[in-house]
């Protein structure tokens, strides 16, 4: 294990939230920028696989409110979210847009960042975005593993419901904020005007993801312009991490060609 995962999986809470390129792109262009939207379950440590990967752009890792280094600050709902993330991209970025990667929770913020700030944002790609509410055994799980939240143990359990190896103490997030992030995904509404952005946009989930993740894609057939809906065959959730060699590729593909990668199945 390099210096860099032995930092990850020690102090992940304190993972960087710029990641300065380290190459130049292989066309010659201009080092464009990727931002990355971490899950409801983690922090933004759970992206660096794809910082090691893509070194020839530069990479924005932002910690969401109430995670992280901000995990003593109030989970606000997703617009409130949205705009922090949208201050982040403006403060950061000079010149041009950025392409726009969530996943999960990040992905729904995504959808929000889409809705009220277009302008920031070249292409998006989102997967298990949780767009509509759970059954209720699913509703009551949740609500379960809130009441034992916390320590190696749990991280380690929802590691294996994942289907990633890569487990770490749940101090990325207190649990107040994972329950009022829940008390949102319960009550979850899809923000208006997405149609109105004009980018790429490809909206993934696994294949192995609860029946609501797949149910969600329905729930956004026909709300953007120009949209790809993709399964990821044999992947749970985190497939940054179960998978990187494929979610990079396909984040890669995504942004440069605005193509899906052919091993993402279509669901039709």
């Amino acid at each position: 294990m390099s210096e860099k995962s032995d930092r990850v999986e020690g102090e992940h809470a304190d993972y960087p939230e710029v990641h300065a390129s380290r190459r130049p792109r292989p066309d010659g262009e201009r080092t464009q920028t990727l931002v990355f939207l971490h899950n409801g379950m983690t922090g933004n440590w759970s992206w660096h696989r794809q910082v090691e990967a893509f070194g020839d752009y530069r990479v924005l890792t932002p910690h969401l409110p109430g995670y992280g280094t901000r995990r003593d600050e109030d989970w606000n709902g997703f617009d409130s979210a949205a705009d922090d993330v949208a201050a982040f991209i403006a403060d950061r970025v000079e010149a041009g847009r950025v392409h726009l990667v969530g996943l999960g929770l990040g992905g729904l913020v995504g959808l929000h960042v889409l809705s009220r700030h277009p302008e920031l944002i070249d292409s998006a790609f989102l997967s298990g975005m949780p767009t509509v509410a759970p059954a209720a055994p699913a509703r009551t799980g949740a609500a379960a593993r809130l009441r034992i939240w916390g320590g190696e143990w749990f991280a380690k359990m929802q590691a294996g419901a994942f289907g990633v190896l890569e487990a770490a103490e749940n101090d990325d997030v207190a649990t107040a904020t994972a329950r009022a992030v829940a008390q949102d995904l319960a009550t979850v509404a899809l923000p208006d005007g997405l149609d109105e952005f004009e980018g790429p946009v490809l909206l993934a989930a696994g294949a192995k993801e609860p029946p609501h993740i797949r149910k969600g894609l329905d729930s956004l057939d026909g709300r953007f312009e120009h949209a790809q809906v993709r399964i990821a065959p044999g992947m749970h959730h985190a497939w940054n991490l179960e998978e990187p060699l494929l979610f990079n590729a396909a984040v890669r593909r995504w942004a440069e060609r605005h193509e899906a990668h052919p091993r993402l199945a279509d669901p039709a």
